[in-house]
């Protein structure tokens, strides 16, 4: 039996082994773990074009849709949790002629102020050149000597301007760092080095905190295979600077962070990719001394919008990669280009993603099979099993909005197992109106972690109709009925499949179909008649439910005719 004093010894023991294994770790191992979570103010700076802005010194942060930034939206991210603001900035348009390439004065007094507000709220901040890599840098392997001189020139100028910022401050070299063409003699890596290389010299030689002030160095394409991980690995031990951080950016699996291919939820493969990348960065870089920054995190399909994955297998994917990174050790920085944070309002627009990424800091939630729980129109209605990943929590209550349900009456949990069964009766009450859709939400709580909510829909098989247009706007009229849409697959007659990447049937969500709910139709996208070839084509509809529906367009040049398949 525990005594008192015996707890006490022990808890006494684990502390001084937590200090003991913090004491072990690098400053600059120590400095980059401080940073987490982190957050990007994407396009911003970073955007193109002109905004239409009254001030001049900031007309571009508009371009692309966000509104200038303000003391408020840095204090609003640094109360939301984040320790750290990455702020990617595009030099190009502030830039003038060669040879001297002068930064825009008003510019760097601009973006000094953002950073100064951003310290003042206790962040860490990291800015860097960004879009520059695909607008001009690219061309470094036919245009070598020019664009490193204007690549020298830009971060002369910041880092002379910034040098007497506290070391909260960092410098990251290059956004994604990509080339075209090889005049030069040399490879892509290799024009990489030269600019690792030299933006370090810079810095270096430019005196007051700078000379030992973190800067962050990306792989090439900031990608995380091992050849680009071993080459930066190389060229940092080179410079043996004790204040080098590593960078790549990480999207996830790619069919499923798109939603192609059959990807719809977080499967083993996907959870797989998590392992292998953040594996490969801990061997490489955090177990040799080097610390790891995934500046920036976050799923492709948000590029159409946040909705192309299927909302709870989201919440799996965040929760488990956030968990993952910072087991072995890494800083992650979320992409957000005003997608997540309104800008405007200063709401998430998906507060439960936030819930469930601010539980993650923390340590990992209980994670249910699914969040969706289908019930049909004319069906038998049966109990409902949601198996669920403990780790490690303990299971509350499952509510009604605010309303706990009944153990027994209404639902069942097996602590053994980790289930939750909903009961036919409740299922059963809860549909009783008969109108499609989500009939109700119900939360499950535990006693750590972020909650899980099912969403409960009645629904008939979905209804597709006739239609005709044109390639450029062709929308089928279906009478959804309640259900979702996950995937659509796409083949011609003889068998072959269709469409873009059609290296397989399924395509992506979004950049090729698009349910409209509201409207009661089904867009086919210009980018999938871009790719397609003129004749009959057979497409798949697989919703969550489970239904599979087929349907049959023809394809003449513009022209575009469809038939749903009855059976």
């Amino acid at each position: 039996m525990l005594t008192i004093t015996t707890m006490l010894l022990a808890s006494l023991f684990m502390g001084s082994s937590v200090f003991a294994a913090e004491q072990t770790k690098s400053p600059m191992q120590q400095y980059v773990e401080a940073m987490q979570p982190g957050w990007n103010l994407g396009n911003t700076f970073d955007s193109v074009g002109l905004g239409g802005s009254e001030d001049p010194a900031s007309e571009d942060e508009t371009a692309w849709g966000n509104p200038n930034v303000t003391r408020e939206q840095i204090a609003w991210i640094a109360d939301q949790g984040f320790k750290s603001i990455r702020i990617p900035i595009t030099f190009d348009a502030k830039t003038g002629p060669a040879p001297e390439y002068v930064v825009d004065p008003a510019y760097l007094e601009r973006l000094a102020e953002v950073v100064n507000w951003s310290l003042d709220e206790g962040l860490y901040v990291m800015i860097n050149m960004h879009h520059d890599s695909w607008i001009w840098v690219n061309g470094m392997g036919e245009n070598h000597d020019d664009v490193l001189a204007r690549f020298e020139a830009i971060w002369t100028q910041v880092a002379g301007h910034f040098k007497d910022y506290p070391r909260e401050l960092m410098f990251e070299s290059i956004n994604e760092p990509q080339f075209y063409g090889e005049q030069s003699g040399k490879s892509h890596q290799e024009l990489l080095d030269t600019l690792n290389l030299s933006f370090y010299n810079i810095v270096r030689a430019s005196g007051g905190n700078n000379a030992d002030r973190p800067l962050v160095l990306p792989t090439l394409y900031t990608n995380a295979g091992q050849e680009h991980l071993d080459a930066l690995k190389s060229f940092i031990e080179d410079l043996n600077d004790p204040h080098i951080i590593a960078t790549i950016h990480y999207y996830g699996f790619w069919p499923f962070s798109v939603n192609i291919a059959g990807h719809t939820t977080f499967d083993e493969t996907t959870r797989d990719d998590i392992h292998q990348n953040f594996d490969r960065l801990y061997d490489t870089f955090v177990s040799q001394g080097i610390p790891v920054i995934i500046g920036e995190f976050g799923l492709l399909g948000f590029d159409q919008h946040t909705g192309t994955i299927e909302q709870g297998e989201k919440l799996k994917f965040f929760a488990y990669m956030l968990n993952y990174a910072q087991d072995k050790g890494l800083t992650h920085m979320l992409w957000d280009n005003g997608q997540h944070f309104n800008r405007r309002t200063f709401e998430w627009n998906d507060p439960q993603l936030y819930e469930w990424m601010r539980e993650s800091w923390r340590g990992r939630s209980a994670v249910g099979m699914t969040d969706l729980v289908f019930v049909k129109k004319g069906g038998e209605v049966e109990d409902v099993t949601i198996p669920f990943e403990m780790n490690g929590r303990r299971f509350m209550m499952l509510t009604i909005g605010e309303q706990p349900l009944k153990m027994k009456q209404d639902f069942r949990f097996n602590r053994q197992t980790g289930v939750i069964t909903l009961n036919a009766d409740l299922l059963e009450r809860l549909t009783a109106s008969g109108e499609f859709g989500e009939q109700a939400r119900l939360t499950t709580y535990f006693n750590l972690g972020a909650p899980w909510t099912f969403r409960v829909i009645y629904y008939d098989t979905p209804v597709f109709g006739a239609a005709e247009g044109t390639t450029v706007d062709f929308a089928i009229p279906v009478q959804y009925n309640g259900d979702l849409l996950a995937t659509m697959e796409a083949y011609y007659e003889d068998g072959s499949f269709a469409g873009p990447q059609n290296w397989t049937p399924f395509k992506e969500f979004s950049y090729t179909f698009e349910p409209n709910y509201e409207e009661n139709t089904l867009i086919l996208k210009p980018n999938f008649f871009n790719e397609t070839e003129d004749g009959v084509v057979n497409l798949k509809f697989h919703f969550w439910s489970g239904e599979v529906l087929e349907y049959t367009i023809t394809k003449d040049g513009d022209y575009v005719t469809g038939q749903p398949v009855t059976n």
